[in-house]
């Protein structure tokens, strides 16, 4: 069992949004104050049914006797968030993660440009409350299938700044993000930010990078499948140096299953290389990365992995467990 840092909280409110979309605020059990939080963060729920998911922070990052999370229901969904739609009441209590940041704001941008798609909105809502607040100067392109899917939409107008709306429903079809992104000349100082679907995430990435906005930054809420390299190992060989364990990866079992199998001390979630839970530091060997958390150069350190999907391509690991 992991000893990751777990907080006590009870569901306070509960709130319908959007279609299929609710928000749910937490306050610590007995009082007092959660950690602190930075914008773009997220925490993990160890929800009724067994299964632990991430979901983004939106309210203020000042904030500290509460947490709130906005929960798309997800007509996939492989039992989070139906769970968190149809189990949850209102003085629940729940085990949760601290905050986590795997998406964070730079402060000292010059101008920065806050990219939602659907329920993308709630990370990079809380990075507009923390914008206007230092009084930063940014604004927001919010895309929805259609305004009655479109949450948080009052405390997006409430902040005050320019806004793009974009409704598919209204506008034909998908943004272009060529001509919305192109609106602005490239410039080092000035950010860019986005959470959304899969599609709109891999199109601002390319649409960034041709229009030359090279700080462009996204969090993904669903993985990309990432092959294994060329130069991976089938098979090799993982010390776990804090607790003594030697086991080998073979073929037809993974890293990730043989940690669990060992009721190693890793925490897992999203169990698809996209939340950051599971981290672990290498303290030898070459992990093969197939996450889509780490930025190509924190994976060419190959100081951490995500072992929930990650493997190797030397024929020993050392993991700081």
């Amino acid at each position: 069992m992991s000893t990751a840092t777990t907080l006590q909280a009870w569901v306070h409110t509960l709130r319908h949004e959007a279609d299929d979309i609710i928000s749910v605020e937490l306050r610590p059990v007995g009082g007092g104050s959660f950690p602190a939080f930075e914008a773009g963060s997220h925490i993990d729920l160890h929800l009724p049914n067994g299964l632990i998911r991430s979901y983004s922070l939106f309210n203020d990052s000042g904030e500290s006797h509460r947490y709130v999370v906005g929960v798309l229901k997800d007509k996939a969904s492989r039992g989070g968030s139906r769970c968190v739609h149809e189990q949850l009441r209102v003085g629940t209590r729940l085990t949760i993660s601290a905050p986590r940041n795997n998406f964070p704001l730079h402060e000292d941008a010059s101008h920065s440009v806050l990219v939602a798609g659907g329920i993308g909105i709630t990370p990079v809502l809380c990075m507009g409350k923390r914008l206007k607040t230092l009084g930063r100067s940014f604004e927001f392109l919010y895309c929805a299938r259609s305004r009655a899917s479109a949450a948080f939409v009052a405390e997006v107008e409430a902040l005050g700044v320019p806004v793009t709306w974009h409704f598919d429903d209204e506008q034909g079809g998908p943004p272009d993000l060529q001509a919305l992104l192109g609106r602005r000349a490239p410039a080092a100082t000035e950010h860019y930010y986005a959470c959304g679907p899969t599609v709109m995430l891999d199109n601002f990435e390319k649409t960034a990078a041709r229009l030359g906005h090279t700080q462009a930054h996204i969090e993904r809420f669903a993985a990309v499948e990432v092959a294994a390299s060329a130069d991976a190992r089938q098979s090799f060989t993982v010390e776990l140096r804090r607790s003594g364990q030697t086991f080998e990866v073979t073929p037809d079992k993974t890293l990730h299953q043989c940690l669990i199998e060992l009721k190693a001390d890793v925490p897992f979630s999203c169990e698809e290389g996209i939340c950051g839970s599971c981290e672990t530091r290498v303290l030898e060997g070459v992990p093969d990365h197939r996450d889509s958390v780490l930025t190509a150069a924190e994976q060419a350190r190959n100081e951490v992995m995500m072992v929930c999907v990650s493997g190797c391509k030397s024929s020993r690991l050392v993991l700081d467990v």
